[in-house]
Parts: C-alpha cells; structure tokens; sequence
C-alpha cells in the first residue's frame, strides 16, 4: 500500500477503506508519511468530502492512536457533552450539577479558551485553589464520590488528530466539515462515554457561521457517533449574540451560581435546561418533558448549586466562593459603555466582542498568555433592544482605566443600530 495510491484514490472521489484510512494516518503519526503527502490528502478530503463510512474510520483512527478512558468503574449511563464553543458559553458549569444531581455521572474533560473562544477549565481556575489537572484514577474517584469532576483533556488523547490539525492549521484545510466532525469526535469517543450530547454552535460568534453548515456538521457528528456505537445527539444553538450577559472568567462563574441559583439571565437558563434535558433523556431518566421538569426543579430547590459547590471543594477549591456573595475577585476599574444613539441593536459581531474580552486579559491571543479572571464584559443590551442614547450597553470590567477605555471603543465598533425594530435571534433551532 502507497501514500501515493490512496491520495490518487481520494482525488478521484473514490471511498477510502478502514486499512487504506489507518495506513496513511498511523504512518503521518509515527512520522512515516511526509507532510507533504498528508497535506495533499486533506486538500483532496476538502475539494472531495467524506462518506460517512469513511469519517467514522477516520475518527476511530485517530481515536485509537493513543489513551482511551475506561469509565466501566462508574455505575449507570455516562453521558458527555461537547459545545462548539462561543463567546459566554458557560453552559458546561451548570448543566454537569444539574445532571449530576441526579445521579448520572458526569466525567467531563474540557479545554481552554483561545482566540474569541472562553474555557472551562479556565473559568474554574478562577476559584481559588481549584485543580483542573487531575491524574485519571483521581478523577475517576472524585466522579465515583461526588457524581462530576471537570477536569483538563489529556495530551494523550487522540495524538493522530493533534498532529493531523497542526497542519490542517497551516494548509488552509481547517474548515472542511469531515475534518472538523473527525476532529470532534475522536477525542469525544476517547473520552469513554456511553452517549454524546452535542451542543452546536451558529452564528457569527461560532465556528460555524450558518445554519446550514451548522446542520450539516450535527449530522456528520451524530452519524459519527452512531457508526462508534455512541448514542449521539446534537442541538443547534444560537451564538449569533453572546450567551447570558457576563464574559470573562470571574463574572461567568459568578453567572453560573446565579443560574444554579433560579436567577441569572433567560436565554442561557433556557438553553441550559433543554441541554440538561437531553442529557437526561440520553441517561434514561424519562422522556423529554418529564427531563425539562427535572432540570428546571434542580435549578429551583438548590440541588444543582449544592452539587456545583460539592464539585468545587472535591477538587482543592474553596466552596465558600459558590455559597458566600461578594467572595469572587473584582476588577479594578468598571467602565458603562454608553449608546451613541437611540434606536434598535440590529447586529452584534459576537466574535468581535470575545476579542475585545481578550484585548483587556479575559482571554489569551497566544497559548502561553497569563489570563487576568477578573477582566470582562457585563453586557446590558442585545439584538432587538430598543436602546436611548446615553444608556449602558456594557460594563467593561479591567485592570486599569485606559485599557477599560480602548475595550469601550472596540465594543461599540461592534453593534450596529437601526432605526426600525429587529428581531431577537432564534435561541434554539432544534435537534
């Protein structure tokens, strides 16, 4: 078998097999095959897409090219979730207590944010002492005790995919919808659990910026997952605007306890529920409105915030900072960003606003950069607000009164206004 051969088949629209998708991905990890030729084959899965046949070989390839976790030593359906990620996503933070509330396990590996992108693991270093790199028989004993951990994903799972997207990175192939479901799901499927929850992103602030491509990545995951013996499942939410009203570490921990609470803003109370539900649903805890209604009682009689603070000492951090108000840092300098004008918002550029969270240490340009967790963005208007002019539209939150400034500038370069009233984005489109 040639490298040559199986990148000629491909270009040819021709269905790679299992053995031809092994060769030539085990052969680029060990460092077999060049560059060079694996380049030439992801532009041709660009120009040629995948069967999903062969997008499900491709995910178990990389899959199996390193760990893999064995959860077998935690009782009932375990059930992951994955977002695509967004600007204020912090959904994972309340949906695992509320889950966990009710007894299924939640082992859940996150990542951090980078680019306009937040990060779990990142919001929860914002509580003091708070371990997020945790050795896997640890992990697996605080989910055993406690029913949820949120910990940092392993290097060691899916090396394939790592090595594979360093260069998809550099070769203009990163936005192919096998490429990005393989990549997805490979490290979701190493993650051992029995059913996947997929929260997908659409909208300018997603990865995915439209509908379409945002359906269209659902299916390629779900089938993924089906053809891995996963039950998979994937909602499309809106990303078109931020989710909730805080970004920035601190401000969406404190966010996430007043969602766990009964309070904080509706649409991510909405979105968290229905993803819960599913969750839920997948666990076999009942149908789907019998789930809604669990989820919903959760966030009202406290479990979900007792299971969150649970979580938060079981891996080194102070519970005091979920229980207690006033506990978590706060920014120096607070700064109203104020509408120029009166009118409708009609547009907000959600990627543009994560960025200016990143310009004032919210988040990291670069990998190494230091995150300051109290840096953020209180948000006070959205998409089809009717707004006066001289009315808070934000609050920056920084370390100092000239960075607050630029951010304030580089917010409001963000909204658009109309004269005429505009529609609020559709929050969830559906399965």
């Amino acid at each position: 078998m040639l490298a040559y051969e199986i990148i000629q088949k491909k270009k040819q629209d021709k269905e790679l097999s299992l053995e031809e998708i092994q060769f030539i991905v085990n052969g680029f990890t060990a460092g077999e095959i060049s560059d060079a030729q694996m380049t030439a084959l992801l532009m041709a899965i660009y120009f040629k897409g995948m069967t999903a046949s062969e997008t499900t070989a491709l995910t178990m390839t990389m899959t199996e090219s390193g760990d893999q976790m064995d959860l077998s030593c935690l009782s009932g359906i375990k059930v992951d979730k994955h977002s695509t990620g967004g600007v204020g996503d912090k959904t994972t933070l309340i949906v695992g207590p509320i889950v966990a509330a009710y007894g299924v396990p939640v082992a859940k590996m996150s990542g951090r944010g980078l680019g306009h992108t937040g990060g779990t693991v990142d919001k929860l270093e914002a509580i003091p002492g708070l371990k997020t790199e945790i050795p896997t028989t640890e992990f697996l004993s605080i989910v055993a005790k406690h029913g949820i951990c949120v910990t940092g994903q392993s290097g060691k799972f899916a090396p394939a995919d790592k090595k594979i997207y360093a260069l998809r990175d550099i070769t203009a192939t990163v936005d192919s919808i096998p490429l990005i479901a393989a990549s997805i799901m490979s490290k979701k499927i190493a993650a051992g659990a029995d059913c996947i929850l997929l929260d997908v992103k659409t909208g300018n602030g997603a990865f995915m910026k439209t509908l379409a491509d945002s359906q269209a990545l659902a299916k390629a995951m779900c089938e993924i997952g089906e053809g891995c013996g996963r039950k998979t499942v994937a909602l499309i939410t809106d990303m078109s605007v931020p989710l909730g009203e805080a970004i920035g570490n601190t401000l969406e921990i404190q966010e996430v306890i007043d969602v766990l609470q009964g309070n904080g803003p509706e649409d991510i109370r909405k979105i968290c529920i229905e993803l819960a539900a599913n969750m839920l649903y997948l666990a076999e805890k009942g149908d789907l409105v019998t789930c809604r209604n669990m989820a919903q009682k959760a966030l009202q009689n406290g479990t979900a915030l007792s299971k969150f603070a649970e979580m938060i000492e079981a891996q080194g951090g102070d519970k005091a900072y979920v229980l207690e108000e006033n506990k978590l840092d706060q920014a120096k300098t607070k700064l109203p960003v104020l509408s120029p004008e009166k009118g409708y918002i009609s547009d907000m550029d959600t990627e543009g606003i994560g960025l200016c969270a990143v310009s004032i240490g919210a988040g990291r340009q670069k990998a190494d950069d230091i995150i300051d967790f109290s840096a953020g963005i209180i948000i006070k208007a959205k998409t089809g607000d009717l707004v006066d002019a001289g009315q808070q539209l934000a609050i920056i939150h920084a370390s100092s009164q000239d960075k607050a400034q630029a951010a304030a500038k580089r917010y409001l370069d963000c909204l658009t206004f109309s004269d005429t009233p505009v529609p609020k984005p559709t929050l969830i489109y559906g399965n």
